[in-house]
């Protein structure tokens, strides 16, 4: 079915060819129309599933109960399901929604009729510092809107913040336990504001979110314009770098990890209703909650959990891609990958839900396999593990991931890359950076592997594990083990590529196989590479923020033997920084 690959002048042609042909099509076509995401995407998936079919037709040995059979149907299973998750992310990015236009005719029927929505704010902290949950609770009191009240939703029962929300004008809300962590949180505070204010849509904020001012004006008239809507979310968008980005000094060239996610994937998926609630900064419908039995409990992630449980009540998640807040990224290498570990384990706890959106009743057959391509995301880290690690367990151990020459790979394997390469840097507008990308999954690739496994035994019933942020990171520590893993993958990648030249039993000229995986083994050293320098945590100073405003600048000579002094006008600069922080 796949010929061999022979004459490599014919196969380098063709695959120049066909890179000069994408370039031209991300030249040409425009991601903001439908046709063209489609049209692309086609091109994107018909490449990779010419790629999956070799593999599975030509690279893989007789099916036996050796170590070598095993190991390359483990590694071509974990493939086959990064395969079918990019299918199905393709997919699903053939449709786009932008909701500001619909935002902003909402706005204004508000204003015009003049009926405002109350709304309470919910802030939910847990043994933050003052300095990062003063700025959600002040932004929050500076909010823009005729009728809302805050509550701070304190699950760690702090005097000196009770104290700190009652100088403020904040009001303080606690619970004698923590059960059901953030959900039971949430829904104390449902039930304590019911007899108060029973205000008919709720704001929820983390604690270290801080909402822009024009945050309820924006989002509470798009809430309420569609009867079927039970839930407004925002993008979260962070005032700090996130680690990676931190440690590999790149945050002024580099965009966080979930950009991509919120800038592209969510509104895609509105287009399609199966846009998620990402646990801060949304707004929801009281009744809409009362219906459903409050904020679900049953798993960790409460965020995902709510949106499918709305789904199977009729009830939608909209996604209005605004910066409307600005929040506190995971600080340290450690924060960040207990944050994806929790992600993962959460759309694991609800996938196994007998209400969840798999085995459930309720749900569209679109719902499904959207919350399916979710859990195929976290399902698909593995991969990255296994292909850090092949080089090395071919060259010391004699197994190959999958038998197959550089030459058969140039002629299947380089178009299918570098299409989705180019799909996804077009897509998304230059968000997604090859190398650095694969660097920022391997971070957290095993420990999303070890969580993968011990959810196999025991998915339910282990504690929430939040994600600490504030404190000093002036002397920041360097990741050992973490590094430890990286720095041996690294060097031993490296010693592949020297032990192919100098073992006693190598050829005297390098095989086609050889040469593959010598490529292999150069591509995990450099993504293991970077991985390592990211577990040298850099230190943290204040955050500053890079303004650019319009300004004036005056002269004025006040005496010839006097220096010339000048006025900088920075007003614009201060309203820009106030609208920046709420």
């Amino acid at each position: 079915m796949f010929p061999t690959a022979s004459d490599i002048g014919l196969i380098l042609t063709i695959d120049i060819g066909i890179t000069l042909g994408l370039l031209v099509i991300a030249r040409l076509l425009d991601p903001e129309r439908m046709t063209d995401r489609v049209l692309f995407g086609v091109v994107t998936a018909g490449l990779l599933m010419i790629y999956a079919l070799w593999r599975w037709q030509d690279t893989l040995p007789p099916l036996s109960l050796s170590l070598q059979s095993l190991w390359s149907r483990l590694f071509i299973t974990f493939e086959t399901i990064a395969i079918a998750y990019t299918l199905i992310s393709i997919v699903i990015l053939s449709r786009y929604m932008d909701r500001s236009g619909q935002a902003e005719r909402a706005q204004q029927r508000l204003a015009r009729e003049n009926v405002y929505p109350a709304v309470d704010v919910f802030i939910c902290t847990y043994d933050e510092p003052i300095e990062v949950i003063e700025r959600s609770i002040l932004s929050a009191l500076a909010l823009q809107y005729p009728n809302f009240t805050v509550w701070v939703l304190d699950d760690t029962r702090r005097a000196w913040l009770r104290d700190y929300c009652s100088r403020v004008g904040a009001n303080h809300l606690t619970r004698p336990d923590n059960k059901h962590a953030k959900a039971g949180n949430l829904n104390n505070g449902l039930a304590a504001t019911a007899g108060r204010t029973n205000a008919p849509v709720i704001l929820v904020l983390d604690a270290d979110f801080a909402p822009r001012q024009d945050f309820l004006t924006r989002t509470v008239g798009l809430l309420m314009s569609e009867p079927d809507c039970a839930i407004v979310q925002t993008p979260q968008f962070y005032y700090n770098s996130d680690p990676i980005q931190h440690n590999l000094l790149s945050s002024r060239s580099w965009v966080d990890d979930q950009r991509f996610f919120f800038d592209v994937f969510q509104p895609a998926k509105d287009a399609w209703n199966c846009a998620f609630c990402v646990g801060t900064s949304f707004i929801v419908r009281r009744d809409r909650l009362e219906e459903i039995g409050g904020f679900p409990a049953e798993a960790i992630s409460e965020d995902i959990n709510l949106t499918y449980t709305m789904l199977r009540h009729g009830y939608k998640t909209a996604w209005l891609n605004e910066p409307l807040s600005l929040g506190l990224s995971a600080e340290g290498v450690p924060e960040y990958i207990t944050q994806r570990a929790r992600w993962c384990l959460g759309t694991i706890q609800v996938a196994l839900l007998r209400s969840g959106p798999i085995f459930g009743g309720g749900y569209t057959f679109t719902q499904r396999w959207h919350y399916l391509h979710g859990l195929l995301n976290w399902l698909c880290k593995p991969f990255l593990v296994l292909l850090l690690i092949a080089p090395p367990i071919y060259w010391f151990g004699g197994l190959p991931a999958f038998e197959a020459d550089y030459l058969s790979f140039l002629r299947y394997g380089v178009p299918a890359l570098f299409a989705q390469i180019i799909f996804m840097g077009w897509i998304s507008r230059g968000k997604t950076l090859p190398l650095f990308m694969e660097a920022t999954h391997a971070v957290t690739s095993f420990a999303i592997t070890a969580t993968l496994l011990s959810a196999v035994f025991k998915p339910f019933g282990r504690p929430f594990k939040i994600t600490d942020k504030g404190g000093d990171r002036s002397a920041p520590p360097v990741h050992r083990r973490l590094a430890a893993v990286f720095g041996t993958i690294a060097a031993s990648s490296a010693a592949s590529i020297v032990w192919a030249f100098v073992s006693p039993n190598a050829a005297g000229e390098i095989s086609s196989l050889d040469f593959f995986n010598l490529l292999w083994a150069a591509i995990a050293m450099l993504i293991a590479f970077v991985a390592f320098i990211v577990c040298f945590e850099l230190p943290r100073g204040d955050e500053l923020f890079e303004i650019v405003e319009e300004s004036q600048l005056k002269w004025a000579r006040r005496d010839p033997a006097v220096s010339r002094h000048g006025a900088l006008d920075l007003g614009g600069a201060a309203r820009l920084l106030a609208r920046s922080c709420g």
